[in-house]
């Protein structure tokens, strides 16, 4: 029972459409100083998508799951991004695309706290 309650609302947060979470990340950035571009650059550097393809995904409202199954690459230091976003220790989500959205997550909570964009891309 409790394992399907679980399942049911992994699926919600799959499904959600990535243009619906965007606007709030950048929006989390802006209330801080930060900019939409930085927010950008930090979903390419993420997942791999230029631009245009970044866009595309924006504009056909590709839900989380599609999001990251068609990114071009996700970034081999993305494994280094460490620490707790929502009470989860980003480095201990088990599901593979539970950890993309986290790592997400985290990275744009690292912008808003002011960390220079060299430590947040891994450099």
């Amino acid at each position: 029972m409790i394992w399907g309650d679980i399942m049911k609302n992994l699926e919600k947060v799959y499904k959600m459409p990535v243009s619906k979470v965007y606007p709030l990340l950048v929006q989390k950035a802006e209330k801080k100083g930060r900019t939409k571009e930085e927010v950008d650059t930090i979903i390419r550097w993420l997942t791999g998508y230029s631009k245009e393809q970044l866009n595309e995904q924006l504009s056909k409202n590709a839900d989380y799951e599609t999001f990251f199954n068609e990114a071009p690459m996700i970034n081999p230091n993305a494994q280094k991004i460490t620490g707790v976003i929502c009470g989860y220790r980003v480095e201990e989500i088990q599901d593979p695309l539970m950890q993309k959205i986290r790592w997400l997550d985290k990275l744009v909570d690292e912008l808003a706290k002011g960390k220079s964009m060299d430590k947040i891309l891994r450099s």
